[in-house]
């Protein structure tokens, strides 16, 4: 049986069935281990991790834990309480058009260029151009206030060999969204989405071999890796003319609520609201994310784990805030409908978020794959609605194939 503890209930002769936290943040080469000595549990600790999943067949037990599968129906729950409430976006039922997603894609290609030169610049000692950083900022702000469906939907499109520069990108998509659904003015919002566009660009400085390594870093390499925080902070000042809003984005990304984050190990509110806010985005687009060493997960389920994970390392109310945000079952995401059904969500709730267009593929009753049609869930007389999300890995299937973001 697998089931949650906290770190400090570990005893020697336990079995880790899963370290609760993003990939790189695990201390071993694995993922699944058995617990040898104290030694091991104080490693664990220290490194900021505060639960794990336990194997009750593979080692010793705690006999109060909750399960897996009941810590997933108190996460369910929670975010159930969500889906009454509307979205923090506004919501387009005809959002994803052909002509909003030609000129998001066209945004987003002009920002990746931008931030492929900057970090080129950055990497052979040369300034930012900052003018060119303003101006694309610029331009995805207005894209997504003028859309954000099409703007977060082409979020979607990853490839791993430009991981640094897309995630960069989407860091800003996801932020310029976040304060656009907290209430952040225009120009806090420019500030907030320059440097969330800039958070990585420290990474530069850090060899490209650890950068680029397929592989579990060593402790030495992961404490290099770390150090881009510290370097993102020293290039974002010494450029001049950087909001300090920005560079306090690219400072804080990695600080945790319960202080379990780095540089400076900061906690709670000592931590800035938008420092909190580019913690919650940069987790949540590095786990959705493929990496040569580990596969993304869908991100209905990235935000249910993030809201897990707000009992310790985030802040809660931003995090309910940020799922209102991308909306529960974010666009691309697989879920199974009440009438046996598979779907894909591919327009948000107009109102609601749980009544999306989705787009219905196949039929688990039958077992085969149907011609696609799509079903407007807050349309009249539909009866039909998402009882949960599904994984695509276990029926095989790629929900962007279904999407009209080519």
């Amino acid at each position: 049986m697998i089931k949650k503890v906290r770190t400090a209930r570990l005893k020697p002769g336990m079995f880790v069935h899963d370290f609760d936290c993003g990939w790189l943040e695990i201390p071993f080469l694995r993922r699944s281990l058995e617990i040898e000595d104290e030694l091991m549990i104080d490693k664990i600790i220290k490194h900021g991790i505060r639960e794990v999943y336990i194997d009750t067949d593979k080692g010793l037990d705690v006999a109060d834990a909750p399960t897996r599968d009941e810590v997933a129906r108190v996460v369910e729950t929670a975010v159930e309480q969500l889906m009454v409430e509307k979205s923090g976006g506004e919501q387009d039922p005809d959002a994803l058009r052909r002509e909003e997603l030609t000129r998001a894609k066209g945004v987003r290609k002009e920002a990746e260029r931008v931030i492929g030169t900057v970090m080129h610049d950055v990497r052979v000692g040369k300034r930012i151009n900052i003018a060119q950083v303003d101006a694309v900022v610029e331009g995805m702000i207005d894209s997504v206030f003028h859309n954000q469906s099409a703007m977060m939907c082409l979020s979607r499109l990853k490839t791993r060999d430009e991981y640094t520069f897309q995630h960069s990108v989407n860091v800003c998509i996801f932020m310029i969204a976040f304060c656009r659904a907290i209430g952040f003015d225009r120009a806090g919002t420019t500030e907030v989405g320059v440097g969330a566009l800039l958070h990585d660009v420290g990474k530069m400085k850090v060899p490209q071999d650890i950068l680029n390594k397929p592989a579990r870093l060593s402790e030495e390499e992961f404490a290099l890796m770390q150090s881009h925080v510290m370097h993102s902070f020293q290039v974002l000042k010494e450029e001049g003319g950087i909001p300090l809003s920005a560079i306090t984005v690219a400072f804080e990304h990695h600080e945790r609520h319960d202080g379990t984050g780095y540089p400076l190990g900061l906690k709670g509110d000592k931590i800035t609201r938008i420092g909190q806010m580019a913690a919650i985005v940069d987790v949540y687009d590095a786990i959705t994310s493929d990496r040569c060493y580990h596969k993304g997960i869908d991100p209905a389920e990235a935000l249910r784990k993030l809201y897990e994970w707000s009992e310790f390392h985030f802040c809660r109310e931003l995090v309910q805030y940020f799922i209102k945000c991308v909306g529960v079952y974010p666009l691309g995401t697989m879920v199974r409908m009440e009438s046996g059904y598979l779907a894909v969500v591919v327009r948000p709730a107009e109102g609601s978020m749980v009544k999306p267009m989705v787009r219905l593929i196949y039929d688990t009753k039958s077992g085969s794959k149907i011609a696609p049609r799509d079903l407007f869930l807050s349309g009249a007389g539909v009866s039909d609605r998402i009882i949960g999300y599904e994984a695509p890995a276990k029926w095989g299937i790629n929900p962007l194939q279904y999407m009209d973001i080519g």
